[in-house]
């Protein structure tokens, strides 16, 4: 079992065990805040889950079917995860409505609030490395669970603040307003994990910083090559494809045109581990004397 599946696996069990916190907090306190509250943590369990399958799919070898691999399972899943993020935060603007319409008194305010601090807690450390380890494995789908559970910490803590003002104040109308208002920074958030996961479904290219180091690795490592045009690149998961056309001169032997290009995909894969590199290899009179200029 590889890290990033262990990874997987601690999402659910921690999602888990924060639920189950989080649920107390509500039914001690009848919080309408923290009802919503654990509404969110619901989701981090069933996106967890989600994200587990998308990672064991996008592992799988390339095969007949799939020739280039499934890496992008892990894209549907963080789009999936997005989905289920504005759900829950449409099912909290309910309860918010409700508990506006008809406003209850807080019990065992103090007691609820150290339970979902506690729970917060955990969710914060474990979002952290979930955003670390996921951007270090190249795994979109840990990344975007990782911002989803950051979401979730933001709730918590408006939530706290807001059960305890509307404690100390004595206005239990504030518990649902301030459950309104955390519901659209978390819709925010889904919006942004579901446009930065569409980006990899439509084969969005490299940054502009990474594909000025791909064209300066071809450059260095093409001697006795013309030049390289028709340069494309895209992610797919943990995988980043790069193609281009190699421009030789028309009397160059196989051998040595195959030598150059065994060159430049090596120098390639030491910049970026996980590289599938496809060139195209072309006589002098396909030059466009544009990309990368190795002459």
């Amino acid at each position: 079992m590889n890290r990033t599946i262990k990874i997987a696996l601690g999402s659910i069990a921690i999602g888990i065990v924060v639920l189950a916190l989080k649920t107390l907090a509500w039914h001690l306190t009848g919080s309408v805040a923290l009802l919503s509250d654990a509404l969110e943590s619901t989701v981090n369990v069933a996106t967890a889950l989600a994200a587990l399958i998308a990672i064991r799919i996008a592992q799988r070898p390339a095969d007949r079917s799939h020739p280039y691999g499934h890496h992008k399972a892990e894209f549907v899943a963080a789009v999936l995860e997005g989905v289920m993020i504005i759900v829950a935060a449409l099912l909290i603007l309910e309860e918010a409505y409700q508990g506006i319409r008809n406003p209850q008194p807080l019990t065992a305010p103090f007691t609820g609030l150290l339970i979902n601090g506690f729970a917060g807690c955990i969710n914060a450390f474990w979002c952290a490395v979930l955003i670390r380890q996921g951007r270090r494995l190249k795994s979109p789908a840990l990344v975007a669970d990782g911002h989803h559970l950051l979401s979730d910490v933001v709730t918590s803590a408006g939530v706290i603040v807001g059960v305890l003002l509307a404690t100390v104040s004595g206005y239990p109308l504030l518990d649902p307003i301030l459950a309104g208002l955390v519901a659209i920074n978390i819709l925010w958030s889904g919006w942004k994990v579901m446009s930065a996961s569409l980006g990899g479904l439509m084969d969005r290219a490299v940054s502009d910083d990474m594909l000025r180091d791909i064209r300066a690795t071809i450059s260095d490592h093409a001697d006795g090559a013309i030049e390289a045009h028709d340069l494309r690149t895209r992610h797919a998961g943990s995988m980043t494809f790069i193609d281009f056309h190699l421009v030789v001169d028309g009397d160059t032997p196989v051998a040595q045109a195959h030598a150059i290009c065994d060159r430049i995909e090596t120098a390639l894969k030491k910049r970026l581990d996980d590289a599938q590199i496809t060139i195209h290899v072309e006589p002098e009179h396909k030059a466009k004397h544009s990309g990368v200029l190795v002459l």
